[in-house]
């Protein structure tokens, strides 16, 4: 359970860098850190649970597209994660598009990381 907690603080953080840095994400709730954190909450789910075995199906696509069928499953489970926040909670982050998507998954996984490496887990 605190590995979850500590995945969910490092995608809070992520998404909070995230919808900061680009134009094309929208953070809806008062404070915007609620929105984010319900968020990530539910890409922290999405990611635990789901993500690996679609990933697993649907690698024979992703090798035969180069990688293109993984970014537009990552795009799915970002536009998921922000449905399921904003219909639930009334609060989450908006995304504009798959190009934006593409990007905040690229800065998530870089923050997320340099995150990760500062706290150690």
């Amino acid at each position: 359970m605190t590995r979850f907690l500590s995945r969910w603080l490092v995608l809070t953080i992520a998404a909070g860098v995230m919808v900061a840095i680009l134009p094309g994400m929208e953070a809806v709730g008062e404070p915007p850190i609620l929105g984010v954190a319900a968020f990530s909450l539910f890409l922290a789910l999405i990611n635990a649970s789901i993500k690996p075995v679609v990933h697993l199906i649907a690698l024979p696509l992703s090798i035969m597209s180069f990688g293109i069928f993984a970014l537009i499953l990552n795009w799915l489970f970002m536009e998921l994660a922000s449905w399921l926040a904003l219909s639930l909670f009334d609060v989450g982050v908006i995304i504009h598009g798959f190009l934006w998507a593409v990007i905040g998954s690229l800065i998530m996984s870089i923050v997320s990381g340099i995150v990760n490496a500062v706290i150690g887990d």
